[in-house]
């Protein structure tokens, strides 16, 4: 950093490329931050845990969701409201500026709260994203077949759509100006839900089982991707009468450049598949020209969307993915590195890939020992760290996880000096407390001396 700031102070050095090296910094040094906490469990009984900030007294006391947490999504504007969906179908709303300190330990508290009622989800929360134009509106679909809005303040519902078929996700246009909700469900098409109309629009049909992914491209408003069980990646126009564009096939890394190399009147595509197993996971990147894809047969793949040819990138043979619930990788916006990274949700840890290289930057994992299972004031419960959706927070440079065993964690930067000055703090408090507890040995050595032992007199 200081070097960075002489050659900014020299010349040598341009604005941006000052940006460029401070946030790549801070990117590489993002790490868990253990202080920062989730409390959505009623009642006093997380109090103690709070005080004493103790790991296991966390795990069974301390969570958002107590049966997991499914679903996270964060405002794009201010990056100041979250919300989480929970396995138990309820939806928290979560300020993330309410907190007094947070740049140490700090609890958040809901700030609103959709428990299972006549106008909630019936069953487990899938997938949450707010309205692309205004934070103030959400969307949320459940394995109760439906498809919600909420309103952001009060989280009081202002329409619903039956399905009739378990909704894996959904995804709206950031850049259309129709709002056209398209919806991955256990039925073997799309379903376009016009939410001017308040009726489901049309079915896009080609693939032979669930979809499980779809994902609105950044750059053109009409074109859907979607990944099915089938394992099959397609392409869709939604003004086209067959709808279709083609599929993404693994094995052609040149693709079909059409008469310009860029896609034009390019023939196609029918028969492929992206994946060998289900794809349950698609992604655009920023700037709309590639797309990212994750599937059961544990690879990540980058496809160039312009001629759908494999990008070849290779993340290596630690990638996990084993269930059939959406798993969505995790772009940080292209700004903050020099290049593109990825963050990808891999069971029980973070990792951080270069995109297009596919190296490994760095694994992120939660502090903590797994346990198999945890006391609470509501019994045992089970503890499994599987993690299942993640969240850039705009405008910061730090994310947030959900868990399957109920937890938020924060992942914020971190410097090594950050670390020493706690690990120095840490240990002058144990310090402190060695002493304490000295003083308190001596003292009950005295009482005791003097009790038992006998008494002279001397005359």
């Amino acid at each position: 950093m200081t070097s960075n700031l002489f050659g900014r102070a020299l010349g040598s050095i341009s604005p941006r490329a000052l940006q460029k090296a401070e946030t790549s910094r801070l990117l590489s040094s993002l790490q868990a931050a253990p202080g920062v906490r989730f409390d959505g469990s009623d009642g006093a009984a997380a109090t103690k845990a709070q005080q004493n900030g103790d790991e296991g007294d966390e795990l069974g006391r301390i969570w958002a969701h107590k049966a997991g947490v499914n679903s996270l999504a964060i405002d794009r504007f201010e990056g100041r409201y979250m919300l989480s969906g929970g396995a138990e179908s309820s939806i928290i709303l979560w300020d993330l500026e309410s907190a007094e300190n947070p740049l140490n330990r700090c609890t958040y508290k809901p700030g609103a709260k959709a428990s299972r009622a006549s106008s909630a989800h019936k069953f487990g929360i899938t997938h949450l994203s707010f309205y692309p134009f205004d934070s103030l509106a959400f969307l949320s679909t459940s394995y109760d077949h439906t498809l919600k809005i909420y309103a952001t303040e009060t989280l009081t519902l202002s329409a619903s759509f039956d399905l009739n078929s378990v909704v894996y996700s959904h995804a709206l246009s950031p850049i259309a100006d129709h709002l056209l909700v398209a919806c991955a469900t256990q039925h073997p098409a799309v379903r376009l839900v016009d939410l001017r109309s308040g009726a489901s629009a049309h079915s896009l049909a080609g693939h032979q089982g669930a979809v499980l992914s779809v994902a609105w491209s950044q750059r053109d408003e009409y074109v859907l991707a979607s990944g099915g069980s089938d394992g099959t990646v397609r392409l869709w126009d939604i003004r086209r009468s067959a709808g279709s564009l083609g599929v993404l096939d693994m094995d052609d890394s040149l693709g079909v450049g059409g008469e310009d190399g860029r896609g034009n009147n390019a023939r196609t595509r029918n028969h492929g598949k992206a994946h060998v197993g289900a794809c349950n996971g698609v992604v655009w990147t920023e700037d709309g020209r590639n797309l990212i894809t994750a599937g059961h047969d544990e690879r990540v793949r980058v496809w160039d969307v312009g001629i759908g040819a494999n990008a070849l990138s290779h993340f290596g043979p630690i990638i996990k993915n084993t269930h059939l619930s959406t798993l969505l990788p995790l772009l940080p916006p292209k700004h903050v590195s020099r290049s593109q990274v990825m963050l990808y949700p891999n069971e029980k840890e973070i990792l951080m890939f270069d995109l297009f290289e596919g190296t490994l930057l760095k694994r992120l994992r939660a502090p903590g020992v797994a346990v198999a299972q945890a006391t609470g004031s509501a019994g045992q419960r089970n503890i499994r760290t599987r993690v299942t959706s993640l969240a850039w927070r705009s405008g910061d440079m730090e994310f947030y996880s959900t868990h399957s065993d109920g937890l938020i964690r924060a992942w914020k930067p971190r410097t090594k000096e950050e670390i020493q000055v706690e690990k120095d703090e840490a240990e002058q408090v144990d310090g402190d407390e060695d002493e304490s507890r000295k003083r308190k040995r001596q003292a009950l050595d005295d009482v005791f001396r003097d009790l038992t032992k006998q008494k002279i007199t001397f005359t």
